[in-house]
């Protein structure tokens, strides 16, 4: 099912037309006669003009649908319908609009809407998918409370809300709270319930349940544990406490997001609720609490404060995400999740503001709303949010966040909003902070210092590159957490602030008895890229002795960055006193082992590629896969004497635990067994794979085995044990691709592609197979251009399917003006010939169109 607009003519939103709809909503009465191809929606909607309203045309949008009937209090009206919506002559004074349609949702493969997964109703609507429902004015600002019935043959039948009651194929559900449409939310269908309770801190005792198809229910015990945990958490830290009777999770396998936050009934993915050590990885394990939570806390930050326009949706998804890495910084390892955070952040958010991608945190235009659901828009904004609180200290951010819950309750809101909050809780200006919502681009912060009879000044200057559409940036407001060591590694100077306001600005520290060395952007202060003139021994030492976890890993990665790219540039042996720092920090067992993990995790090949790029040098592809893989077997080498005891160490006892502890001991466990395999063949990895009690311990060293070409017979057994289950057989499909020789990985993707287990419709499989292959960065780069014809070939085909997921993996792309002219033109010509495919949707043709203009 395909958008009904035509891509060849797409419309421009600005912000700055931004208009109020013309009445408001007071209450909505929907009813579902559920059919899988013929679905009737009836709806029965309250409209009051608005006293002021600049703009009284009644225009009520949707899309995709058979109107039945439509009748204004009572009286049948005939009106003007295009494919986007209908308007009509109405009354100036209150009235009852009714309609019925007819929907289908057993075709609508888009998954937007209402649409069926393997039998099951669900629904998703945002950013605007009620339109496919049914005629109403879907806009976030429109907010109203829902009524619900439905109807059908299903065992169960969930809506928003509280239930009111049930009988022989029906339920009735009320939201009495406010709401827009983007959150509306339906599931009909055979399900089975993991219920629990969990009572308020002012007594209130709320039902939860989550929701799986027969076969899934022994996976739901960590995620209603993770549930329970941030209802608690959101009390203790917020303030904030749940206000329905019942809490509702369901778990859908076709879904093109990770969860929907739907007030009072969360749509999930499958693969970000269902759990088992025996199914489910570390990984997953963290992910999954982590968008549990995440979805929890928008009943607050999304919900009951919602966002006026869809330029505002950092203002919910940026709280929400800054909130949910506050509560798994709380429940794990704060240093490990920040760190964790800006590999995230450098690895996908920086390059999409270097590129033709680039938008700011609050976009001022778009034609398709789905595509900037971004990085920028969730991890940039959750950055701006950090930085805030840093600003203002945590006693006023949380004076400030009570200020924005009381005031603005029950409201649509704006940035200014949020930004006006602080100002009045705390006395400051933030009209210079607002830029960081307002202009695109990572802010470069150039260093030098100077140090002269106990006076030490650093000096730093602020420049952001011009990025599509404005080419001038302003200075920022930046918090840079600086710390002071003396040459001994003692902290003589703790973690100081320096709040930059200016292009230019000097700050200096007195009375130093001895020249200190810098250790500058603590806990990663701001999302800016440093530049600083250090030497290799300033990494080592600040590697050895800071006090602050992010820079000691930050100093490492530099060292390894350094040494990746003087190997791919001037043909260098690995750096030895890197290797011996290393050899150092593994072998330290009073770190944290989670910690040690994250050190010996290389930099990313498309990293090296990003960090050759910002130098001017032209990446490739294969040297630099070339270079890693030597400095891999090269570190393993030096380590030869110790792999044995350290792996060893590393082994979990007793039943499995996805806690932080057991986390961290098996993350290292992964890099020490990936070194180890290099040496022995893969003997440790395969006794490993032949002993594996938990999915962590069998994947890992399964992906060990494959990475060395070793393990067929691993591999088919794999395949045999888990074949039955969707989302283990994810995990193998991406493993075949991302740990195929560069050479081969196209090949392997292709092949994949026609396995009986593979079905494009499926968002999950889809990106398993073809969002591995983008990052096997060599494979993905092959200098024959096979890569980009594969994946061009699988989004035509994807995009007559789904619009939405086709769109977000033309991300793939966005980096193309990188490498060699020879790519150049081979990625060229494979995006012209998506952007003109027979009927393109306007996701997909705004996607290949803005990477095009690069």
């Amino acid at each position: 099912m395909k958008d009904a607009s035509p891509a060849t003519q797409p419309e421009t939103v600005y912000l700055k037309d931004y208009t109020p709809f013309g009445f408001d909503v007071e209450t909505v009465e929907l009813t579902f006669r559920l059919a899988p191809a013929a679905t009737r929606v009836r709806a029965r909607i309250r409209f009051v003009p608005k006293a002021q309203a600049t703009d009284r045309r009644f225009f009520l949008h949707g899309e995709q649908l058979s109107l039945i009937s439509a009748r204004i209090d009572g009286l049948e009206v005939t009106p003007e319908i295009t494919p986007t919506g209908l308007s009509c002559d109405v009354p100036d004074r209150p009235f009852i609009w009714e309609s019925e349609v007819e929907i289908n949702p057993g075709a609508n493969t888009a998954l937007e809407g209402l649409y069926m997964s393997n039998g099951m109703y669900c629904t998703q609507c945002e950013a605007e998918g009620f339109r496919k429902i049914t005629y109403y004015p879907d806009r976030p600002d429109v907010m109203s409370v829902f009524t619900v019935r439905i109807e059908g043959t299903e065992q169960v039948l969930l809506s928003n809300g509280n239930p009111v009651r049930a009988g022989d194929g029906f339920a009735e559900w009320h939201d009495p709270w406010p709401k827009p449409a983007y959150l509306f939310a339906l599931v009909a269908g055979d399900l089975l319930a993991h219920p629990d309770r969990f009572t308020t801190r002012s007594g209130k005792e709320v039902q939860l349940n989550i929701w799986v198809r027969p076969g899934d229910e022994t996976k739901c015990a960590f995620g209603m544990e993770a549930l329970k945990k941030s209802m608690a958490w959101d009390e203790q830290v917020y303030g904030r406490e749940y206000d329905l009777d019942v809490f509702n999770i369901v778990a859908v396998d076709d879904f093109n997001m990770g969860a929907m936050e739907n007030k009072g009934l969360n749509i999930f993915n499958s693969s970000c609720v269902l759990a088992s050590p025996e199914t489910s990885t570390d990984a997953n394990f963290e992910r999954i609490e982590a968008i549990i939570a995440h979805e929890y806390f928008h009943n607050w930050t999304g919900n009951r404060i919602t966002c006026r326009d869809w330029f505002q949706l950092c203002l919910k998804e940026g709280l929400t995400v800054f909130r949910d890495a506050q509560f798994t910084a709380d429940m794990r390892s704060a240093p490990v999740k920040r760190i964790e955070d800006v590999i995230d952040l450098r690895g996908r958010q920086f390059p999409e503001d270097g590129g033709p991608l680039a938008h700011p945190v609050r976009p001022e235009a778009f034609q398709e709303i789905n595509n900037f659901y971004t990085a920028t828009v969730y991890e940039k904004g959750a950055e701006v949010i950090g930085m805030l609180k840093r600003l203002v200290g945590d006693a006023d951010y949380y004076k400030a966040l009570d200020l924005y819950f009381a005031r603005h309750d029950g409201q649509a809101c704006t940035i200014e909003d949020w930004l006006t909050v602080f100002e009045d809780a705390t006395g400051r200006d933030l009209a210079q902070f607002s830029n960081w919502y307002s202009q695109a681009g990572t802010p470069r912060l150039q260093v030098t210092e100077a140090y002269d009879d106990g006076t030490y000044t650093l000096t730093f200057r602020q420049s952001t590159p011009p990025t599509p559409g404005q080419p001038h940036k302003d200075p920022k407001v930046i918090p840079i957490a600086v710390g002071l060591l003396n040459p001994n590694g003692d902290e003589v100077v703790p973690t100081t602030v320096l709040e930059m306001t200016e292009a230019e600005q000097s700050f200096a520290f007195e009375g130093l008895s001895a020249r200190p060395v810098p250790s500058i952007l603590r806990d990663f202060s701001a999302p800016v890229i440093l530049e600083r003139d250090t030497s290799a021994e300033e990494r080592a030492f600040l590697l050895a002795h800071d006090s602050d976890p992010f820079n000691r890993w930050d100093a490492g990665r530099e060292l390894a960055k350094a040494s990746r790219i003087a190997m791919v540039t001037e043909g260098a042996s690995p750096d030895a006193g890197y290797l011996e720092a290393l050899k150092v920090l593994v072998r330290d067992d009073s770190l944290d082992p989670a910690f040690r993990a994250l050190v010996l995790s290389p930099p990313g090949e498309t990293e090296i590629a990003q960090a050759l790029s910002d130098q001017g040098v032209t990446p490739d592809p294969d040297a630099i896969h070339d270079a890693s893989e030597t400095f891999a077997q090269t570190l393993a080498q030096s380590l030869a004497d110790s792999l044995p005891r350290l792996f060893a160490a590393t082994l979990v006892d007793g039943p499995y635990q996805p806690d932080a502890t057991g986390t961290g001991l098996r993350a290292l466990n992964g890099r020490l067994l990936g070194l180890l395999t290099r040496l022995d063949g893969g003997e440790a990895a395969a006794r490993q794979f032949a002993g594996a009690d938990n999915m962590t311990v069998q994947n890992t060293a399964l992906a060990c085995l494959l990475k060395a070409e070793k393990g067929a017979e691993q591999n088919l057994a794999f395949f045999e044990q888990w074949q039955a289950d969707r989302l283990v057989m994810d995990k193998w499909f991406a493993l075949q691709v991302i740990t195929a020789r560069p050479s081969h990985a196209v090949a392997v993707a292709g092949d994949l592609t026609r396995h009986p287990l593979f079905t494009i419709k499926n968002p999950n499989r889809f990106r398993a197979v073809m969002g591995a292959l983008s990052m096997n960065h060599a494979g993905f780069h092959q200098a024959d251009g096979s890569g980009y014809r594969l994946l061009a070939d699988q989004l035509i085909a994807l995009d007559a399917l789904n619009p939405q997921t086709t769109a977000r993996m033309c991300t793939a792309f966005q980096t193309w003006k990188r490498y060699d002219a020879e790519r150049q033109d081979k990625i060229r010509a494979d995006l012209e010939r998506i952007k003109a495919a027979p009927g393109l949707s306007r996701d997909t043709n705004e996607m290949v169109s803005r990477i095009l203009d690069a």
